[in-house]
């Protein structure tokens, strides 16, 4: 059975009944938990979804992606049942200005799970990738989708080093963790997105006054670093990550003064010795 699902013993596939019935409860953020085997992108999926009128908390969860995307139109891929590979729908009444907080909180959340579970040290380069060192473990994205917005991440758990598509990329396996068993990993992530997204929620969207902003600071690997962001338009800033905005924009402090920076691929610049 090469094309079995069941194939690979070392990556089982997940259970789509014990996740709603773990995650799926009255009151609760999560509305349903979808799996399937193998999609495009499960943010392009969710997305139209939204506009089809599924509710907030909607969870959709692929073994497989084909056509997955990180920031700046860049492509993500990961052999099947490898990794973690799901999106989110949220409905946000906090004030749209806000919502540039949603993929920081989910990365402040995430890293908070893994760190737990897998027992590694997982920290954030802005504006939304998870490190392990300075090689990447998990991205996320967010996209706009008919007045909600739906959050994705793909998290590298069982790939080999060989398996990686970049050298600058790392997974939980390659870090010896403590978990590797991708059905509580995902359950850990989900709690405490939807932990940190009720307090969110429960104060308008103020990052500050539900500690969303000190809670980022202090799991952020970019913050205090030397850095070098790639802008649109072919530019570049050089300077220091000063700090993070109430909006959520990364404060650079440059040779011109103190920019806020609302996109941009960071570099994190090795001092020199």
């Amino acid at each position: 059975m090469p094309d079995s699902r069941y194939s690979d013993l070392d990556r089982p596939p997940l259970s789509e009944t014990a996740l709603n019935r773990a995650l799926v409860r009255p009151g609760g953020l999560w509305t349903g938990v979808t799996v399937v085997d193998s999609t495009g992108s499960t943010n392009a999926d969710l997305v139209h979804a939204a506009k089809e009128g599924v509710p907030e908390g909607a969870v959709l969860v692929a073994e497989a992606q084909e056509a997955g995307r990180g920031r700046l139109g860049r492509t993500w891929s990961a052999p099947p049942r490898s990794g973690l590979t799901f999106s989110i729908l949220l409905r946000p009444e906090a004030p749209v200005a806000a919502h540039g907080w949603l993929p920081l909180l989910y990365g402040v959340a995430a890293a908070s799970a893994v760190r737990r579970l897998a027992e590694v040290d997982v920290r954030l380069k802005w504006p939304n990738d998870l490190l392990i060192g300075e090689r990447k473990l998990a991205g996320v994205l967010a996209e706009r989708a008919d007045g909600g917005v739906v959050v994705g991440m793909g998290m590298n758990v069982s790939q080999r080093a060989d398996e990686l598509p970049v050298a600058t990329a790392t997974s939980l396996a390659v870090e010896e963790a403590a978990c590797l068993d991708r059905d509580p990993l995902l359950r850990a992530v989900l709690r405490e997105v939807e932990a940190h997204y009720r307090e969110w929620a429960a104060a308008g969207g103020d990052a500050e006054a539900c500690g969303l902003r000190s809670a980022y600071l202090a799991a952020s690997a970019t913050v205090g670093r030397d850095v070098r962001v790639e802008l649109p338009g072919e530019q570049a800033l050089v300077g220091r990550a000063s700090g993070v905005d109430a909006s959520g924009r990364l404060l650079v402090e440059g040779p011109g003064g103190e920019r806020a920076l609302s996109a941009g691929d960071v570099v994190h610049v090795r001092p020199a010795h």
